[in-house]
């Protein structure tokens, strides 16, 4: 058990039935009354924020995330099939479980899957990944005064912004996170 005296940054607990995440806290000692701590915690599954107070006595079960590294392998449909690199055992997921920025993911990318109590309810992707550009207009000579951009499609099908100066063919390194363009890949 975890108390909400025992509050930091990253724990995770069980609360009202959902798996949460402390992202901030403060002991709150007022000149009158009783402490408190102020959460400010995240919905791991729905990624929602939410602040509440809690009585520092407040107990609750503490939540064990399992990280297991896992090899995209192939989407059949709306499922999505996750290979362990141990066992070589497949994992289908459905497509709702994936988080937006999978479509910057390829086949036998690595990947992380996030579960508690033996149910997967998210996947990690890698921060930064490399895709060839499949399709992009040429750019305009002499349009570079400002820090102009245009539409490109990458190997996955994910259309991100790219510098003028990227072709098609190139390799390009892309932020997950952002879906933004970092640099061209020699």
């Amino acid at each position: 058990m975890l108390s909400a005296s025992d509050f930091r940054n990253g724990k995770t607990f069980e609360y009202e039935g959902k798996l949460m995440q402390v992202v901030e806290f403060q002991h709150v000692k007022p000149g009158k009354g009783a402490a408190f701590v102020r959460t400010k915690m995240k919905n791991i599954v729905t990624g929602a924020v939410t602040e509440t107070s809690f009585n520092p006595t407040a107990k609750f079960e503490e939540a064990f995330i399992e990280r297991k590294d896992v090899e995209y392998s192939y989407n059949d449909g709306d499922l999505y099939y996750f290979m362990d690199l141990e066992t070589y055992d497949m994992t289908p997921l459905g497509k709702d479980t994936l988080p937006e920025n999978f479509k910057f993911i390829k086949e036998n990318d690595p990947c992380t899957l996030l579960s508690y109590k033996g149910k997967v309810f998210s996947v990690s992707i890698p921060n930064f990944v490399e895709l060839e550009v499949t399709k992009t207009e040429p750019g305009v000579r002499g349009d570079t005064a400002t820090n102009v951009t245009k539409p490109a499609e990458v190997e996955t099908g994910a259309e991100i912004k790219v510098p003028l100066f990227i072709n098609e063919g190139d390799r390009i390194q892309i932020d997950t996170r952002t879906g933004e363009y970092m640099s061209r890949v020699k």
